[in-house]
């Protein structure tokens, strides 16, 4: 097996080519206009939700549209949840918002992206003006970060963690490393609320330089069409990214979801879906197991795993045609068209994929 330092190599790959990734390419393209009976493992939102008591406190929220929103409470609920003072949170529309903003208000001479990982953030750069350097990890090591394979003169680094796609969850002393004076450290915490535990977190953490955690309350909470996640950061960090900000970016309802969702009881809740999910990913990646031509990154820590197999784009088109979406894997950087991410679902629907998927692969 290559070092971590041989497996994970620098590119600067200048502007968009033909041949590039389509980086702007997500899961919910899959399934956008597709019949209804078509099971979705290919956007990481958890099923079933929101819950009955998010959806309540949101349908509350609509007496007082007739008001410009007001964040302060909702703002105060995520600092008091990580421990933090307010100064140092800014709510977003969503944790894509927050790319933007990263890549307009910040100044980056040398940004780098850890790939493969979720691909607004170099988007956001590139679309910014920015030329952006690539970090690509290597399947054969496991997808795992060498904090040395990032340069020293990269005075913007991001990283997923746990990363999507791979679903690997790299360790927070190797994410604190990075962190250095001059450097803004961004980690893309998005799924980390459904890791058991939420251990390798670094939300909270304020004795690492230029560090930046975001959190999106999307994925656990199903509030895709709602957008709300947050940014945590040094006052000063969060100042400046709030100021380009438009006026009122969070809505209301939004707002309101957020201050639910940090409530001692979303954050048991959130525990035990996050415990669920676990023992469902086991059961996946167990059944998937009985495919020779399959092979698993990992070891898997979030709520999706990413597969490689031969001819993986034909298997995606013969899935949908068997009633399941599946997310390509060619349009993340370090990846190619024969990787697929599935979403981790419960155990009776990964036992009818699995049966789909026999049929396609004979």
């Amino acid at each position: 097996m290559p070092s971590h330092s041989a497996a994970a190599r620098l590119r600067d790959p200048g502007p968009a080519a033909p041949h590039e990734p389509d980086l702007r390419h997500h899961g919910d393209a899959e399934v956008r206009g597709a019949d209804a009976g078509l099971t979705d493992l290919a956007v990481n939102v958890r099923t079933g939700t929101p819950p009955a008591w998010l959806k309540a406190r949101i349908a509350a929220s609509l007496d007082g549209l007739a008001a410009y929103p007001d964040g302060r409470a909702a703002r105060r609920a995520v600092a008091a949840r990580h421990g933090l003072p307010t100064e140092r949170v800014l709510l977003t529309s969503g944790a894509a918002e927050a790319f933007v903003l990263l890549a307009r208000a910040l100044p980056a001479r040398r940004p780098v992206v850890v790939h493969p990982q979720f691909t607004e953030p170099e988007a956001a750069l590139r679309d910014a003006g920015h030329e952006v350097g690539r970090v690509l990890l290597d399947a054969r090591d496991g997808f795992r970060l060498d904090p040395a394979a990032v340069p020293e003169d990269a005075d913007l680094v991001v990283v997923g963690n746990p990363t999507n796609p791979t679903s690997v969850l790299h360790p927070a002393e190797a994410l604190a490393s990075l962190a250095r004076p001059g450097r803004t450290l961004v980690v893309d915490e998005a799924f980390m609320d459904a890791v058991p535990g939420e251990r390798a977190a670094l939300a909270g953490r304020t004795d690492l330089p230029g560090l930046v955690v975001l959190r999106s309350l999307t994925k656990t909470w199903g509030l895709a069409g709602l957008r709300i996640g947050y940014v945590l950061a040094t006052a000063d960090t969060v100042a400046a990214l709030e100021r380009a900000q438009p006026l009122w970016p969070v809505s209301s309802p939004a707002l309101a979801a957020a201050e639910a969702c940090c409530t001692p009881r979303a954050l048991a809740e959130a525990a035990a879906a996050a415990e669920a999910i676990a023992g469902d990913r086991d059961h996946l990646l167990a059944r998937l197991g009985e495919f020779r031509q399959i092979r698993t990154a990992g070891p898997a820590a979030g709520p999706f795993v990413l597969i490689r197999l031969p001819d993986a784009d034909r298997v995606r088109a013969a899935l949908r045609d068997r009633g399941f979406a599946v997310r390509r894997g060619d349009t993340f950087p370090g990846l190619g068209p024969d990787w697929l991410r599935l979403a981790v679902r419960d155990r009776a629907t990964t036992d009818r994929f699995v049966t789909a998927l026999g049929e396609v692969l004979g």
